[in-house]
């Protein structure tokens, strides 16, 4: 059985994420959307269904995009919304004979495909429901629920990020004793993987939660890190107080960070603070960049989008940064703000709550970043950290500034 994961059209609304990489491979918790639905599913992804220009996406471990369209009905498929998120213990039984609808809370989140069934046809894929399944269509309820927005992503990791945390600490327990001069508040397990660098001076709060430091990690004097906290593999923190956050390998860490998702190779090396907020891969926040979360209202957060603002109905959100975003040094960003992919932001007042792709400067309206600079400035940052910039890379983000152009991509 082949697994097949598939971005619909409300995943392609999700800015500004959505513009480099298929959705699937934003991080929930302490885990991807795609481990998530490969764990339910029993097997790795064979590849990913989204928008056309991102058939050139390209990075390490993830799976091959193709254009959303009718797969072979010469192999049995599984087709899973890379929306749906399953529960922990939820896993798929149902190979048989005939085609199979899955649904939770009412909502079609993809289906299982015997060998010699077609589809699903590229409408369905991008608005899927139940008119695909005729009589001898089975239905099958799944445990788990669907994001409908990216600032969800924000709002609700908190939670996931402290029930996988309980998870591991239930089944890996946490360490016996602490790192030399560091301290512990709490009862939550501290769980350290292997070659964590700990220097003396760290508190560890786990009173609301564990804290989790995946392989070589290095954490520096005067940090404090509050639980539920995930920090993924060769990530550096250098300072701060970090807490109820999921951060990705090989960041750069320091400042106050509060409820924030950090997908990896991102750096904010300096103070500021970032809260309630989600910033992409190949991040670098200038020194004492800082985004507001709260309204001085304290009302709900509206935030940007390419058709005006949208009430989200949160007291708290702070900003969502695609990938290859840049800010220069003293960088404020307002509640609710979405800044576009690539985008260099120095000069002028606040940048606006809406920042499209590849925008160069924070005022309004202002030039957009020149494609071949910014595939230059990409290439030096990917190789600073030793990550391959091949030609591949090359056509998949020349591909995302091309569709930006277009306005295929808003």
């Amino acid at each position: 059985m082949k697994l097949y994961l598939f971005d619909d059209s409300v995943a392609d609304t999700w800015h500004p994420f959505s513009l480099t990489r298929p959705c699937s491979e934003l991080l929930f918790g302490t885990s991807l959307l795609r481990e998530r639905l490969e764990r339910f599913a029993g097997r790795p992804t064979t590849s990913v269904l989204s928008r056309p220009w991102l058939e050139a996406f390209q990075e390490s471990d993830a799976p091959k995009v193709i254009g959303r369209g009718p797969l072979s009905a010469e192999e049995e498929r599984l087709v899973i919304s890379s929306r749906f998120v399953p529960s922990a213990e939820a896993r798929f039984e149902g190979r048989g004979n005939k085609p199979v609808l899955l649904t939770t809370d009412d909502e079609v989140v993809g289906c299982y495909l015997p060998a010699g069934t077609a589809g699903p046809e590229q409408s369905w894929l991008e608005t899927p429901d139940e008119g695909v399944a005729r009589g001898e269509w089975g239905r099958r309820s799944v445990d788990g629920g669907y994001v409908d927005t990216a600032w969800r992503f924000v709002a609700e990791n908190p939670g996931r990020l402290a029930a996988d945390l309980a998870r591991e600490a239930a089944s890996r327990g946490g360490v016996e004793e602490l790192p030399e001069g560091t301290w512990k508040l709490g009862s939550h397990a501290l769980i350290l993987d292997s070659d964590v660098l700990v220097e003396p001076g760290v508190v560890f709060d786990t009173r609301d939660g564990p804290v989790r430091l995946a392989e070589r990690v290095e954490v520096r004097a005067g940090c404090r890190l509050e639980g539920p906290l995930y920090v993924g593999p060769s990530t550096i923190l250098l300072g701060g107080a970090i807490g109820t956050s999921s951060i990705g390998p090989v960041c750069r860490l320091r400042g106050e960070i509060e409820e924030s998702v950090v997908l990896g190779f991102t750096n904010k090396a300096h103070d500021g603070f970032l809260g309630h907020s989600y910033l992409g891969r190949w991040v670098n926040l200038g020194a004492m960049t800082t985004n507001s979360d709260l309204k001085n209202t304290y009302g709900p957060v509206r935030i940007g989008g390419p058709d005006g603002p949208i009430d989200t109905g949160l007291r708290k959100l702070g900003c969502l940064v695609g990938d290859h975003v840049k800010t220069a040094i003293g960088t404020l960003v307002n509640t609710g703000t979405v800044v576009g992919a690539g985008s260099n932001l120095f000069g002028g007042p606040l940048p606006p709550t809406w920042v499209p792709p590849f925008s160069w400067g924070s005022e309004p309206g202002g030039p957009v970043y020149d494609r071949e600079r910014f595939l230059a400035l990409a290439q030096r940052v990917l190789e600073r950290r030793d990550v391959e910039f091949n030609e591949g890379t090359s056509e998949w983000l020349a591909s995302c500034w091309d569709a930006a152009d277009r306005g295929d991509a808003v």
